[in-house]
């Protein structure tokens, strides 16, 4: 008798311990939850405003040649101030050589603005001159336009690989149509351009290198 009372006793002391350990892990939950849930409702988060720059970061001096898309590069002749509007505005003066035009860009507009190219970036658009034309068989009207996007982006290997596509390895005019002649000498005329200003070469020496890696020795020489 003695052993069954105490073996029942075990069982029921088992039961109360899993009931007591279930009631406080519930009760345990619940206070973690209270103390996430109150310092979450007092403490409002912290948000940052983040202010709007002005003007850019980048300044530019004068002489110094930059780069505009839609005209190539040019160089700035004057940073200036004009009242508009009761507001004191900025500007640099650009003037495209080869165009012969002048830009007046707002100093905290100059976005689309960007620095000439590095020496490195030089010697990459020589190699992608070096390589072979991508021959593509989509109407001429759309390739036009793609060259033109590309002509007007602002970036260098873009215009490189422009050169490099329409590129015939001659001068003779019944080779090429109009408008793929004009696309070319726009691009090559834009690339040559930041040759001659990161390498400060003349436009003679710039030619010649360019030609070299286009393949197009013969037509250079002849020219001389």
């Amino acid at each position: 008798m003695p052993k069954k009372k105490k073996v029942k006793k075990t069982k029921k002391s088992k039961k109360v311990k899993k009931v007591k350990l279930k009631s406080s892990a519930k009760s345990v939950s619940k206070s973690i939850e209270k103390k996430s849930i109150i310092p979450g409702q007092d403490e409002k988060p912290e948000i940052k405003k983040i202010k709007k720059q002005s003007t850019e970061k980048r300044l530019y001096n004068l002489k110094d040649f930059v780069v505009y898309p839609k005209h190539g590069v040019g160089k700035i002749t004057a940073i200036e101030k004009a009242n508009i509007g009761e507001i004191d505005i900025q500007f640099y003066k650009i003037l495209v050589e080869k165009e012969k035009l002048t830009l007046t860009v707002p100093i905290n507009q100059q976005s689309k603005l960007r620095p000439i190219s590095s020496i490195n970036q030089i010697n990459k658009c020589i190699s992608i001159l070096k390589t072979k034309p991508k021959i593509k068989r989509t109407m001429w009207s759309r390739r036009a336009q793609e060259y033109d996007q590309k002509i007007n982006s602002g970036k260098i290997y873009e215009l490189a690989e422009v050169v490099k596509d329409l590129n015939k390895n001659t001068d003779i005019i019944a080779d090429q149509s109009y408008s793929e002649r004009q696309l070319f000498e726009k691009a090559y005329e834009r690339l040559k351009s930041e040759f001659e200003a990161v390498l400060k070469t003349s436009s003679e020496e710039v030619q010649k290198k360019m030609d070299k890696a286009l393949g197009r020795t013969n037509i250079s020489e002849s020219a001389e």
